[in-house]
């Protein structure tokens, strides 16, 4: 099992929205940020509609998300994801508490949606090494996110 399969099902922010970001330090010069490492906007937007695409199917979870406005959630994942890796997008939804506020996750929801978002990654062919990056960013919203 991959590291980054364990590590956080993080996106829980998935049926919720998103954590608020901590700005991203600019990459020193001639260093390439993980926005730009993912294949910008573009990837990002790759790997989440597999990524979306997954957890639909996904029995252990996809209930979590019957009531949710699926667009909205598609682009609040993507701006999170642009936002926390270094690239140009705001991200405009919620606190991770608020989004996630009442639905009582648990740690097996939060590891079965991380789950998915690796195999999305490993189906998009993102490198291990930018998925670790992406699961490091991820990963400290746990504690927002499961047993709200």
């Amino acid at each position: 099992m991959k590291l980054t399969s364990l590590s956080f099902a993080l996106l829980t922010l998935c049926g919720c929205a998103a954590a608020t970001q901590k700005p991203v330090a600019p990459a020193s010069a001639g260093a390439a940020t993980l926005y730009a490492e993912l294949g910008g906007t573009a990837g990002i937007t790759k790997v989440v509609d597999l990524f979306l695409a997954r957890i639909n199917g996904d029995a252990r979870i996809n209930t979590l998300f019957a009531k949710t406005d699926h667009n909205d959630l598609r682009r609040l994942v993507i701006e999170q994801l642009c936002a926390g890796s270094g690239g140009p997008c705001t991200y405009t939804g919620r606190s991770m508490e608020e989004a996630h506020s009442g639905l009582n996750l648990t740690n097996a929801d939060f590891s079965a949606f991380m789950g998915d978002l690796v195999a999305a990654m490993d189906e998009a062919k993102v490198p291990l090494a930018q998925q670790n990056k992406l699961i490091a960013l991820l990963t400290p919203m746990k504690p927002q996110i499961v047993g709200q």
